[in-house]
């Protein structure tokens, strides 16, 4: 059984926030949204508000489950969460995040590099939310 993992797709109006991931982090330098793993025994909108306070500093609103695919190395299962922007300030886990920006769905090409996986969500699911 592949290990879970949480990707949150935090939105602030129109905006989605985008992280470069930091150095300690497999594919260090990539914009993706926030993800980390779920612990054992946890809820996966816990994971979320978790991973996302730990990362970078924000709260957010789990609102719902909205995609699940395995990523590219083929070794976790994805579950992607809409979860939206509730208060604080970015303040960024140097070891996570060594960026972070909130961008709108056509900014996201603007950014490199980004993973393939993260490009189809947002061209062809996230539009249709």
């Amino acid at each position: 059984m592949k290990p879970d993992t949480i990707v949150a797709v935090i939105t602030c109006g129109r905006k989605v926030l985008f992280i470069c991931r930091g150095p300690s982090v497999v594919e260090a330098g990539y914009w993706a949204p926030l993800s980390g793993k779920i612990e054992p025994g946890e809820r996966q909108e816990a994971a979320v508000i978790r991973e996302v306070k730990e990362e970078v500093g924000l709260s957010v609103r789990p609102l719902r489950k909205v995609w699940e695919n395995i990523s590219s190395s083929g070794d976790q299962t994805l579950h992607w969460w809409l979860a939206e922007y509730v208060e604080g300030a970015l303040t960024l886990d140097p070891r996570e995040a060594s960026d972070a920006r909130w961008v709108t769905v056509d900014e996201i090409d603007d950014l490199h590099p980004t993973f393939a996986g993260d490009r189809a969500f947002f061209q062809q699911v996230y539009t249709r939310l």
